[in-house]
Formats: C-alpha cells, structure tokens, sequence
C-alpha cells in the first residue's frame, strides 16, 4: 500500500489585534479555514495550505489607498510579493469573507503568502496578503534535509495529539539517500515550475516517484510545504496540521529522505518535500 498525504507545510497561525479587532480575527480565522481543505477556483484545483499567520505590521489603513509596497517599507516588511484586496460594505466578517470567496478566490488560495493583515474602518475592509523575504541561507539539500531529520525524529520522540487522533512516542527515522534524491527532484520540479502539488507536472504520484528512483519500500508518505526558509519552521508547520503531523508521527515509516529547492522566479521562492518510507 501507498500513501501520498497532501498536506502542506506552514506559518503557525498567530492572532493579532486589540479585543476591539474581533470581526477582523474573525476574518483571518476564516479565510484559514477556506485554504486548510481542497478547493476549485475559476476552473483550478487547489490543494489544502496552511493557516497564513497574522502580522501586525501588515494590518493598514482600511480607507486610503496608500502605496502598498511604500507602506510595508515604512511598516518595515521586507517582502518579495504582497497583494490588498479592498472591500467596501461587508458589515461583519461573514460578509467579507462572503465577498472575497466570490471574487479574490485565486487570491486567497495562493501558496505563496504566508503572512496576513486585516483592518476595517466601519464597512470599509482592507486585507493585505504577504510573503517575507527568504531570511536565513541555507546549505546544500542534503544537509537541509538533514536537519529537517533531525528536527521530524525529535518530534516523534514525543508522544501528541495530531488533530482527534493520538500518537505514541515514535522510533526516529533513517536517513535514505534514495528517497532523499526523489524528494530533491520533486523540490525542484515544482520551483522551476513553479506549482505547488503532490501530482507532479508529469502526472506522477509520491509513490512513483520513489518508484521511479528506486526505493523498494511498498510504504510511502509525503508531506510539501513552500514559502519557508528553514527545516525548524516547515517542521513547526507541519506539526500544526493534522494531516502533516499524522504523516510525521507515523510508526509505520522507519526511513525519510527530504530536499529543498530555490527559485526566485517562482511564486513561493523555496519549495520542500519529505518523503517518508519503510522497506
């Protein structure tokens, strides 16, 4: 049997705002309950993502319409794409998400943004999504990959909750070159062509594609994630997500190869892939 999770990788979620702000908490509660499931949107298909973490400083005016790239400067964000999305009417934070579902879909469910702001000045509403500047260097894949082991094996040392479902402490993971490989050519396919899925560009499976490099283990798993710039934060991520975490703590798996691949073309900048085994 094969498995391929798609789960995604993410920002924890961190509510910002005063106890004046509860509409505007309730929106960012709500649009990440829209891109945490399986979507269409204007004729696409869109895989689950993760919660986009409130930030302060992307929270702007709702009314005026100030330079967004010279408002995130003086904010002191640095990013490498950001999109506001201005609504006027919606009374609550229903009828705005109302609203964005019904004409800022593709905005909404972009993998690229990781980050959010949200402000409303009576039924004026502004939502600024955001992607940060990729802020640390990193090493070769290999080492990366690495050190996203390390960090996936201290997790399972530790008994937890993965949504409604409890794991056990699990045994650490075993470094798998062949594994390793699959997962640095799925990283790269999807940054060079810039698509964010489990499906490759080429139709192939998780499962495949360990296939494919030879891994004879009948048991796969795979957890992506974009948009993050380093193995501590893509774990955090995927320990937030139920699917991610139930993929993580697996004690069916005993062999993990994972791989990072950077294009600044792209919309995400940086791409993961973790592919989980057992012989």
């Amino acid at each position: 049997m094969r498995i391929g999770s798609s789960v995604m990788g993410f920002a924890l979620l961190l509510l910002a705002g005063n106890a004046g702000a509860v509409e505007e908490v309730r929106l960012v509660e709500s649009i990440n309950l829209y891109r945490g499931e399986v979507r269409s949107c204007a004729g696409q298909s869109f895989e689950a993502l993760p919660p986009l973490a409130a930030d302060e400083r992307l929270v702007l005016p709702a009314q005026g319409r100030a330079e967004l790239h010279r408002a995130l400067g003086a904010k002191a964000y640095p990013f490498t794409n950001a999109q506001a999305i201005s609504l006027s009417g919606p009374r609550d934070s229903q009828a705005a998400m109302t609203a964005l579902q019904e004409s800022y879909c593709q905005i909404l469910l972009d993998p690229q943004f990781v980050d959010i702001g949200v402000s409303r000045e009576g039924r004026d509403w502004r939502i600024v999504l955001a992607r940060p500047l990729l802020s640390g260097k990193l090493g070769a894949w290999q080492a990366e990959g690495q050190k996203l082991l390390e960090g996936i094996n201290a997790a399972r040392s530790q008994a937890r909750q993965c949504g409604a479902q409890a794991f056990d402490a699990a045994p650490p993971l075993a470094w798998n070159a062949t594994l390793g490989a699959a997962a640095e050519g799925h990283s790269r396919a999807m940054a060079n062509g810039n698509f964010f899925s489990h499906l490759g560009d080429d139709g192939r499976t998780p499962g495949d594609r360990a296939e494919l490099a030879g891994y004879e283990g009948g048991v796969i798993g795979e957890n992506i994630a974009a948009a993050l710039d380093t193995p501590r934060l893509v774990v955090e991520g995927w320990l937030a997500s139920p699917g991610h975490c139930a993929n993580l703590m697996n004690p069916h798996f005993s062999e993990l190869g994972a791989a990072y691949a950077v294009d600044p073309q792209s919309d995400a900048g940086i791409y993961w892939t973790a592919l989980f085994g057992a012989p």
